[in-house]
């Protein structure tokens, strides 16, 4: 059995710890884009290996709303292409 490729976000951006994966989604309706956001940490207790979050501290909402308005000017930008093209 082939093994099934894992779809991949339209667009990722980081900053610091905090990243925001954008996806794409076609309907009937026409197009419209979720965006995903997680805070990267390494487990202590563990391998070490890196984990994700949804959980925000204090000090990650400055970089949260910096990183969301990215998201929305790329989202932005996207529509104005599709309705140009």
């Amino acid at each position: 059995m082939p093994e099934q490729t894992k779809k991949r976000p339209d667009k990722e951006l980081r900053i610091g710890l905090v990243r925001a994966a954008i996806w794409r989604n076609d309907g009937d309706n026409g197009v419209w884009y979720n965006v995903k956001f997680e805070r990267l940490y390494k487990d202590k207790d563990g391998d070490e290996s890196w984990k994700s979050s949804a959980s925000f501290g204090r000090d990650d909402l400055l970089v949260l709303r910096k990183i969301a308005d990215q998201a929305h000017t790329w989202i932005v930008e996207q529509e104005v292409t599709e309705r140009n093209s």
